[in-house]
């Protein structure tokens, strides 16, 4: 009886030159696998009996569908075929020599043996070569590797190997590394190089001496390597194996549900063990991710046993935290709800939903502050990162989301990114984008600083802070005045065209060239390859939004999609890559003080969500976040309850933050740790449980809802936070309107509030994610916006943008300016990935200063120095590096120690307030010591 091996990839691989589209690019291992249509069948013969098999699959694809399974110790789905372990050949009649079964095509009236005398002898021999030098005691230890369980098949007995001592490398926080027990079947190579495109694996020597060492020569952890798992997935014997399930145990089932960090919205498969979590994997079958993670999604999932996290609920009593029942603070709460409600009036309160919550969970947020408080003061944090594109793509186009999938990356020809560093932001996405860059596609960057894409771009446009506006402006006025436009898109499609050529004809290269710092000829370059070159997409990030020209920046990229009939097309579209998880959802739920779920706006569609929730409904305008803050600082905000969200920490300004806290009567934290907020300024802290231990959906940046599943009890007294919201309804006397038991009533509620999504229902989505629109049960969901017409009068106008200087600038007392954003290792606020390893992989915040910036100061590399503007300051160590230019400074702003918005400024975006973090001056000098930068 065949040994059956269970592999973490199933189903049909696609090799990389095998699918076709524009250009004669390439598709990496990112395409679509379920794509291609298999209606053809052939029949075969295996082993002396007929199957039918899909045309043009390999033998180990119909081996697999036929439940015959060979050892493939080199193969991987996610990387073409190397056949080096030469393990899965098989017998094909009429061929003399023998076949790779990973590689050769099926054909019809094909004739294969797979398991002849010859070639089970064979086998034994390849596996008894490999195991020749291979230590005994590995085999012993961990019988379930994959080498290890071929041996014992076939009844190989490893040998007497002593390993050497000096191969094994812990060095890496999450990886382990012993190449005693390497077979060279170089997988972990080619996951490395194909897959995450990082290059870190490389073969030395020759012969018996041969060996694969990263890119160091030294540990892993001193090597280029960003710590996404692929090769620790892939190796086949633990020569390099994942940490977590040696320390944790090993999983006895896992569960899929979706990783709680970037909006990217990766498949995980959860790997438990008593109940708790000890492995993170990711789903091979993702139309999102397909079968890679970064390290956040893969490794940094330590903090949901975090020893400080907060498991009971809490009241501050006479300045001192008291752990309470779950009873005495939910009527606490309401309590002092009612009494504020009273007294001041429903506009007195404000509720904040979360980026981290469920969309269910938000959309009760919501739902309580309209029906329960009666106000429209709730919001989200999608209002200090990605308001502004919302805002400008529903003015524009009629829809505030992306307008394409994560899969139209592999069907353009041209890639934009703008404002956005990707691999760090978004590493998965960011690794597909490099791979398309690595096999000839276009590759343009649009950012002040080097960011890691910028070595493959095929042009860099090195921007001055917040002159976005001005340099599209310029591009556009090359592509019209080029004739790179594309005229019957603009004559069927667009409106405005006279008054926009005349207002363009003004922003020539030469014009904007100063005020942008790029030079003419790269704006031309880039507008004729994003014009000539298309299919052309383009992703932006918060580069673009976090400026007071924030939403104005994205409609003047608009206008460039529009001009070049760019959108509505495969491998085009205008695509914000959202932060956190579900920020997309948060806001379509109606956490926003001027829409209700699915952006209904409240000024036109009160009557219809009275009717649905049988309830009157606020008529006063809401409040934004920021105005609730200068609210609070009037005196007129008297009570906010936040979910999951540490606005103090994060919002900029933080002086003027803390006046605005500092008057509010009373403040509700809900979250999983005591965040600078609610150790500041709460009155009530809700424990909360996180997505792993929870049920609902999120939604992505490609407008994919998926599922989360609970793949582990909640700790202590912990609840999920829709039930925290049914409970303190209820206690103020609105129970009948939250009734809910499950995650899928109130998704269903929801469905009769967003017809939309009335087709996305849980049960469809057991299989993958679908994306809205999806209005009935049969719709398949809606990969690309826009491919027939636009929602508002079928056409959309090109708008007139006039560039406007930021208020925020240089000068001789704060030369530099300040630009906050990303990075790999931590995630906003850091109360997550501060609280797992990934603290040893980068332990600070750090000051990006060019090395001439650097020598003038008289500052050396990791030196600390005090960080100074007009509105505060801190310190930080410094990181010298000629990724920014001279004069700019770059910071992220997830470490506790620095607290970097502490010296951010109060400027705004003109149309939806969202904080100008990326524009701030300031000066440096020498400072005696660092922060402590825990963020415990």
């Amino acid at each position: 009886m065949l040994l059956l091996v269970t592999s973490n990839f199933q189903g049909m691989f696609i090799p990389v030159n095998d699918i076709h589209h524009s250009a004669n690019c390439p598709l990496s291992w990112f395409a679509a696998v379920k794509s291609r249509n298999f209606s053809c069948m052939e029949e075969v013969i295996i082993n002396n009996t007929a199957y039918s098999c899909r045309e043009g699959i390999t033998i180990l694809d119909a081996l697999k569908d036929a439940g015959i399974v060979l050892p493939t110790l080199c193969f991987d789905p996610r990387v073409k075929p190397a056949s080096s372990c030469r393990l899965c050949l098989v017998q094909i009649k009429g061929n003399k020599r023998l076949q790779p079964a990973c590689r050769t095509r099926v054909s019809a009236g094909m004739e294969i043996t797979t398991h002849s005398p010859e070639l089970e002898d064979y086998r034994k021999t390849v596996l008894t070569m490999l195991a020749k030098d291979y230590p005994l005691t590995a085999v012993a230890g961990e019988p379930a590797a994959e080498f290890h369980q071929w041996l014992n098949h076939y009844g190989i007995t490893a040998g007497l190997y002593t390993p050497d001592v000096s191969l094994p490398d812990d060095t890496h926080p999450y990886i382990h590394v012993d190449m005693s027990r390497c077979i060279s079947c170089t997988k972990c190579i080619r996951v490395c190089n194909e897959v995450q495109g990082q290059f870190v694996w490389h073969m030395t020597n020759r012969g018996d001496g041969t060996r694969i060492v990263p890119d160091s020569n030294t540990g892993l952890a001193d090597s280029s390597c960003v710590s996404c798992g692929l090769c620790a997935e892939a190796c086949p014997t633990g020569a390099i194996e994942d940490k977590q399930p040696l320390r944790f145990g090993k999983p006895e089932k896992y569960v899929n549900t979706i990783c709680p960090y970037c909006a990217v919205g990766c498949e995980i498969r959860v790997g438990i063990k008593d109940g708790r979590i000890t492995q993170v994997l990711p789903s091979p079958d993702s139309p999102v991710n397909r079968g890679h993670l970064c390290v956040k999604g893969r490794y940094a999932w330590e903090y949901v046993n975090a020893a400080d996290r907060i498991i009971h609920p809490m009241i501050r009593k006479n300045g001192t935290w008291k752990t309470v029942s779950w009873e005495e603070a939910i009527w606490y709460t309401a309590a002092r709800l009612s009494a504020i409600r009273k007294q001041h009036g429903p506009d007195s309160i404000a509720l904040l939903g979360s980026a981290r919550g469920t969309n269910e969970e938000n959309y009760l947020v919501q739902k309580f502050a309209r029906t329960v408080i009666g106000t429209n003061n709730v919001d989200n944090c999608a209002r200090v990162c990605h308001q502004p594109t919302a805002k400008a793509m529903t003015i524009m186009l009629g829809a505030g989301a992306a307008t394409n999938s994560f899969d139209d990356i592999e069907k353009a020809r041209t890639i934009m990114i703008v404002g956005s560093n990707t691999t760090e932001s978004h590493p998965v996405i960011g690794a597909r984008i490099r791979q398309m860059a690595l096999h000839g596609v276009g590759l343009i960057v649009i950012d002040p600083r080097k960011i890691e894409l910028t070595k493959y771009a095929s042009c860099h446009l090195q921007l001055k802070p917040g002159t976005n506006v001005a340099l599209f402006n310029a591009m556009a006025q090359v592509i019209i005045s080029e004739g790179w436009y594309d005229a019957d898109f603009v004559e069927k499609q667009l409106t405005g065209w006279e008054d926009y050529c005349a207002f363009i004809n003004e922003y020539t290269p030469e014009m904007v060239a100063e005020q942008c710092g790029v030079p003419p000829e790269q704006i031309r370059e880039a507008a004729r390859l994003y014009a000539a070159n298309s299919p052309s997409i383009c992703f932006h990030g918060l580069g673009l939004t976090e400026q007071t020209q924030g939403t104005e920046s994205v409609m003047t990229l608009v206008n460039l999609a529009l001009l070049t009939g760019n959108i509505g097309k495969p491998g085009t579209g205008i695509n914000p890559l959202r932060g956190q998880n579900n920020v997309q959802g948060a806001a379509v739920m109606g956490c926003d003080p001027v829409a209700y779920t699915g952006l209904a706006l409240v000024k036109n569609e009160k009557a219809r969500f009275e009717a649905l929730w049988n309830t009157p409904l606020p008529a006063s305008k809401g409040l934004n976040l920021l105005q609730m803050m200068d609210a609070a600082r009037d005196e007129q905000l008297k009570a906010m309850w936040i979910c999951g969200y540490d606005t103090f920490f994060t919002l900029p300004d933080v002086k003027n933050m803390q006046q605005g806290y500092e008057k509010i009567e009373f403040v509700v934290v809900q979250d999983m740790f005591m965040t600078a907020t609610a150790e500041k300024f709460a009155d009530v802290f809700f424990p909360a449980a996180c997505s792993f231990e929870k049920d609902g959906t999120f939604t992505n940046s490609e407008r994919r809802i998926q599922r989360i599943r609970q793949v582990s009890p909640p700790p202590g007294e912990t609840k999920a936070d829709w039930e925290i919201v049914c409970l303190v309804a209820a206690a103020m006397g609105k129970e009948e309107l939250f009734p809910y038991t499950s995650a899928e009533e109130i998704w269903d509620e929801i469905r009769q509030a967003w017809k939309t999504v009335y087709g996305i229902t849980y049960e469809r989505l057991q299989q993958e994610g679908i994306q809205w629109p999806c209005p009935g049960i049969a719709h398949p969901g809606t990969p690309i916006l826009h491919t027939q017409h636009f929602p508002v009068n079928g056409k959309v106008r090109l708008e007139s943008i006039a560039y406007i200087p930021s208020p925020e600038g240089a000068s001789p007392e704060f030369p530099f300016t300040l630009i906050t954003g990303r990075e790999l290792y931590h995630f906003n606020a850091g109360n997550m990935s501060y609280r797992t390893p990934n603290a040893q992989l980068c332990t600070s915040d750090t000051l990006w200063l060019h090395p001439d910036d650097a020598v003038r100061l008289s500052v050396t590399d990791n030196e600390p120095v005090k960080l100074i503007s007009r509105y505060g300051q801190t310190v930080l160590p410094v990181h010298v590096t000629n990724l920014v230019e001279k004069g700019s400074v770059f910071s992220a702003f997830s470490a506790a120690g620095v607290f970097v918005n502490k010296v951010t400024g109060p400027f705004r975006d003109n149309y939806v307030q969202t904080p100008a973090y990326k524009i701030t001056a300031v000066r440096i000098e020498k400072s005696g010591a660092v922060n402590n930068h825990s963020n415990e």
